[in-house]
Formats: C-alpha cells, structure tokens, sequence
C-alpha cells in the first residue's frame, strides 16, 4: 500500500486519510475522560435499560460500557443486577464487586450449570465480583469438582485470577494485582519520571545478539508508588527480539539498588542462535520515548481497556488468558506490576508485554502476547 497520507496530529505515515490508529485511540479516551455528570448518568441508565445489548462487542452499550468502567469507575450496582437477571455474564469485568444479592444470584447460576460454557462464564464472573463467599465457593468447586470439571483447561483457581487473586492449598487468599493503577503519559520532561521504559544496555543477547533492554524501570521510593511496597529501584530487563518467541516467561532477578541479573531462557539451551529482527533505529526509538508516571491514578481498569496504554499496576490488557507466572524460587503466583504496549515504543512489534514479581524472592516474570 502507498503511504501517501499522513496523520494530521502526529505525522505518521498512513495509506488513507486521517488520524493513525494510536491518535485516535488517544482521541477516543480524552473524549471519555471529559464526560460530564449528567453524561455519565444518562449512559448508567441506557446501559441498564438495555443490558442485553452488552452482548454486541461492537455496539453502543459495549463501548459505554468500556468507557463508563475504565474511565470513570461508574458501573452501578442497577447495572449488575439488569446484567445478572438478563444471564448477562460477559465481560466478566461488569461484575467488579457486585453488591452481595448479585454474587449470590451468580452462585445459584453456577449451582444449576450443566455445561462448560456457562460454568466457566459464571466462575469469571464470580472472580471479578471477588469477595470471600466467592473464593469459599470456587475453592468448593475446586475440592468437589463438578462433571463439567472434565472439558475444562483449568481448575477454579485459574478462573479467579481473572479478578486480580486467586487462593493456595491452604485455602488462603493471594493478590495478584494492585489496587492502584497509574498511566505511562507522554511528557517534555521523561528523565524526570520515577518510571522509565526501554534503556539500553551494553550486554548483548547471547541468542540473537541483540542489545538487551531494561524493558522497566520502577523506582518505588516515589510516593505515588508507595503501593508496590518497593524500597528502591526494580528493573526488568530482557531481550525484546527473543522475549515474544519463549516459552514460558524471560526472568530477572533484581536488587533494590537497581541492578538486575538475567536469568537462563526456558527456550534457549545456550546452542540455539536467533536472529535479531529489531533494526538499530527502532532499539533507538524505543529508548528515546516520552514516556512518564501519570500525576493521578486512574481507574483499574484503564489499562485493560486501550491497546494503547502502558500502566503500573490495576489490570491488564490480556490479549488472550490472564497468565500469572509462579516464582520459580517460592512456587507462589507473582503480582502484576505492568504492562507494556510495543507499538507505544515502535513501529517494528506487535502485542505486549506483561511484567510481574515476586516481592520475596525479587524475581521479575516477563511475558509475551499477541493476536
């Protein structure tokens, strides 16, 4: 396609008129973000008015939805109960803590479910809304599993880290996300930022010879970050050619004075060689970006929202299954610390990257998705 156009706000090159795709997402959150009181209030009662129409991704009350959930946190509890008297069970995420006569009704769903679908549907659902009486009931499906049990993937377990936890043998509740979530926004002035993304280094990938990148920078002395529990610098640090074509996770262990020591691929066995398909001026690109901490958190859900955005903490974009990583030192679940867009960065790479920790053992977990 001939790049005869350009995008009127930031230049990039474009096959047809009008704003690249990353200006209009911008466009389309600013837009949400400026929402008055009454607007918001209107589209809390079209959206429970007319629950049903949620199914449709590419409708109306689909996008209200989004907006009303990752911009301004207003899904009411009317709006969860039209959802769960209509058998409204996706997005799973309309069910954030639902007030305790719809979790209850979700549980009785899930009590009379014969098939996979809905079960699985339902236990999502029941993840999202996330209180104790639905980790006593997904740790009861887990121990007394149902026949619908066998065509599923994974245990009930799984299913509640889509809520941001899940529970141990010892049927104890572990966070896996944090209850803070602050955007990465363009600014003058990035080597101010407490946060920074894509330095590189001088070591090279052993693999594809690449220079290997301190993906993220987290220095947590910063008072807004004061939520990661973080006393000095966290990076995570990994190839970003090979990073997409593992395995399993790339790993790093860090020291709070801001070191990070990469870990052995579970790929690669040292003999395998890849070839490195990031240019020069892209690596250059990726460091050279504006990116800082937001002043102001945001909604949880700002970041599972826009395939735009790069955050520090909340949820996640997950372009297929949540996938929390288990220490490979403690065996517990690591926590959600970002997430990380690559063609915020670059043109040259698609989906994102998710980065996790462990706390204890300060290991870092980082992985790959795409469509």
């Amino acid at each position: 396609m001939e790049l005869k156009y350009q995008c009127p706000v930031c230049g990039t090159r474009l096959g047809y008129q009008g704003l690249c795709w990353k200006c209009r997402a911008a466009q389309d959150r600013a837009e949400v973000a400026a929402w008055s009181h009454d607007k918001i209030k209107s589209l809390q009662t079209q959206l429970a008015d007319n629950i049903c129409e949620l199914e449709d991704w590419s409708g109306e009350a689909y996008e209200a939805f989004w907006g009303l959930l990752s911009g301004h946190d207003a899904i009411t509890p009317e709006i969860q109960r039209q959802a769960v008297a209509h058998q409204i069970y996706s997005p799973s995420a309309i069910y954030y803590r639902a007030p305790e006569d719809v979790r209850d009704q979700l549980i009785a769903a899930l009590d009379q479910a014969v098939y996979q679908d809905i079960a699985s549907e339902l236990m999502s659902c029941l993840a999202m809304q996330g209180d104790d009486k639905a980790l006593e009931t997904l740790l009861a499906l887990e121990r007394h599993p149902r026949p619908w049990r066998q065509f599923l993937h994974v245990d009930p377990s799984v299913y509640a880290q889509e809520g941001g936890w899940t529970f141990d043998k010892s049927d104890k509740r572990i966070q896996l996300n944090f209850d803070v979530c602050y955007p990465m926004v363009k600014s003058e002035s990035p080597t101010k930022s407490p946060v920074r993304i894509g330095r590189i280094r001088k070591d090279r990938c052993p693999h594809c010879g690449g220079p290997m990148v301190d993906m993220l920078i987290v220095d947590g002395r910063d008072e807004r970050l004061a939520f990661l529990g973080l006393d000095g610098i966290l990076t995570a640090t990994c190839c970003p050619n090979c990073v997409g074509f593992l395995t399993g996770p790339a790993f790093n262990r860090f020291s709070l004075d801001g070191s990070s020591e990469v870990l052995p691929s579970q790929m690669f066995d040292g003999s395998e060689s890849m070839k490195c398909y990031i240019p020069d001026e892209e690596y250059q690109a990726m460091e050279a970006n504006d990116l800082v901490l937001a002043d102001q958190p945001k909604s949880l859900f700002y970041g599972a929202a826009w395939e735009d955005v790069n955050t520090i903490g909340g949820f996640a974009n997950w372009v297929q299954d949540c996938e929390y990583t288990m220490c490979p030192d403690c065996g517990k679940p690591m926590k959600l610390l970002g997430q990380i867009q690559w063609a915020t960065l670059f043109d040259g790479m698609e989906g994102t990257l998710y980065i996790e920790f462990c706390p204890d053992c300060q290991l870092v977990s980082m992985q790959h998705q795409q469509t």
